[in-house]
């Protein structure tokens, strides 16, 4: 039996975000001033974003584009427009709290920059970067509903193609469903507690709002079922186990990412890369509850009773774990207890070590001219020594591939118990080293290698495959052999 330091639950605090070129704002213009200098047809775009925003907008330009006096002329709600058909001065930008520039003259740009700040209003200069305080990017229009798209000024027609993209994925609807959200807020806010109760609130309603467009009586059963939530108590949350995949966030699934970027509380295993995690909800709680083999772990049964006081406080809580939970991931432990104490619970898959392996290899693990079965097996029972007890005659079948989970301490022993039972020793076998990750490292060997090793000492996760599928020739991935050294 191996002994294994116990550790508790820890919370942990990773960094949120990664530098960011400019800071996304949500401004509010209405009835304030807006000077615009300059009478293109770039100058025209812009009066009409800000009057549509609500400012009080006034363009100097001495011979304005005929698109930019049609603009103004047929006006753009909720804001005003008013043209002056000459050149701007410095005292034109007082009081004003945006400034817009469009002119290629540097001294100009200078003038105006000066003026701008003076007045303490925020300037930017139409196509120059770096002469601007804020940038406007592609914008998506659902309002109330609004995204903003930046490249900060370096590439504007990847960010109107980045605009289309998410059009395609936004119903128009949505525009209704923002409208509703702000009708109902105050009356959702004042019966329903923050935290947990009000958020699940907004999740269900969150759901809906793909859908068909809200009715004339969806505010009332709204405010409705808020007002229900108080009289039937709290209820209970709910705990979504989700397979992180091998770690690559582009081989998340759908799902998984609605999952969480909806959590309360994300509980997350040390195989979990950052860049998954970084994908959770900005203000969810993030608690490591690391297993590793032979280091120190945290116990299951504390998980269990973490998972279980959670969601009895109404929490939202993604069990994250690597790979699919459902293979080696001690899952069904978990969902045991859970259903025991009555607490919904869900699972979504995730792309296992060993499918990550084959895809990283471009190997077909189940090619018909090389294998009729795929087995996964653990590489070390709870004692942490490798099951003597699993079939090796069928697992030394030459027509079977081979996946060996957590087999690093005990691939020398896997090997000399798969040679006995009849596997040729020239068996292909590749080692995977944090497969799917940004510092994934493959290795290509024999069986016979394996009987030198006592272990395969590394810091990464380690995936086995044996088998013929993995044989050089076969591979779309070309992979180098490597020396085996005994540990």
């Amino acid at each position: 039996m191996i002994e294994r330091d116990a550790r508790a639950p820890l919370r942990t605090f990773p960094a949120r975000m990664q530098p960011l070129a400019r800071l996304p704002l949500f401004v509010d213009l209405t009835g304030r001033r807006v000077v615009v200098a300059g009478g293109s047809e770039a100058v025209a775009w812009k009066a009409e974003l800000f009057s549509a925003a609500g400012g009080d907008v006034e363009v100097f330009a001495e011979a304005p584009d005929v698109e930019l006096v049609a603009v103004i002329e047929r006006g753009t709600p909720p804001g005003r427009l008013t043209l002056h058909r000459r050149a701007w001065t410095e005292a034109d930008l007082a009081g004003s709290a945006l400034a817009v520039l469009d002119s290629d003259d540097p001294e100009e740009i200078a003038a105006f920059q000066a003026a701008g700040h003076a007045a303490r209003a925020l300037v930017n200069v139409i196509d120059k970067p770096a002469a601007c305080d804020v940038l406007f990017g592609s914008i998506v229009n659902r309002s109330p509903v609004v995204i903003g798209i930046s490249t900060d000024g370096a590439a504007p027609v990847l960010g109107q193609a980045i605009r289309r993209r998410i059009e395609t994925l936004l119903p128009p609807t949505l525009a209704a469903w923002g409208a509703l959200a702000g009708r109902i807020r105050d009356a959702v806010t004042s019966r329903l507690a923050p935290g947990a109760p009000r958020r699940s609130f907004w999740e269900r309603f969150a759901e809906r709002a793909f859908g068909a467009a809200p009715d004339e009586g969806d505010a009332a059963r709204f405010v409705a079922e808020a007002e229900g939530a108080v009289h039937t108590g709290e209820q209970p949350g709910k705990v979504i186990l989700v397979g992180a995949g091998p770690g690559e966030p582009e081989l998340l699934t759908l799902k998984a990412v609605r999952a969480l970027q909806s959590a309360d509380v994300v509980l997350y295993d040390d195989l979990v890369s950052v860049d998954v995690l970084e994908l959770a909800r900005r203000e969810a709680r993030r608690v490591m509850v690391g297993k590793r083999g032979g280091k120190a772990s945290c116990k299951q049964e504390d998980i269990n009773e973490l998972m279980v006081e959670l969601a009895r406080a109404g929490e939202r809580v993604v069990r994250l774990k690597a790979g699919d939970p459902m293979v080696f991931g001690r899952a069904g432990e978990e969902i045991d207890r859970l259903r025991a104490e009555g607490i919904p619970v869900e699972v979504v898959p995730g792309i296992s070590a060993g499918i990550a392996l084959a895809s990283a290899l471009g190997a077909s693990l189940t090619h018909r001219d090389a294998a009729h079965s795929l087995r996964f097996v653990t590489g070390h029972a709870k004692s942490g020594e490798l099951d003597e007890g699993l079939d090796w005659r069928g697992l030394a079948d030459p027509d079977t591939t081979l996946i060996v989970y957590m087999g690093g301490r005990t691939a020398g022993r896997v090997a000399e118990r798969l040679i006995a039972e009849g596997l040729s020793r020239e068996t292909p076998v590749v080692f995977g080293f944090g497969v799917g990750q940004r510092n994934q490292k493959l290795e290509r060997h024999r069986l016979a290698d394996l009987l030198t090793l006592g272990s395969v000492p590394t810091d990464q996760p380690l995936v086995i495959g044996i088998g013929t599928v993995f044989a050089a020739g076969t591979l779309a991935t070309s992979v180098a052999a490597e020396t085996v050294s005994a540990s």
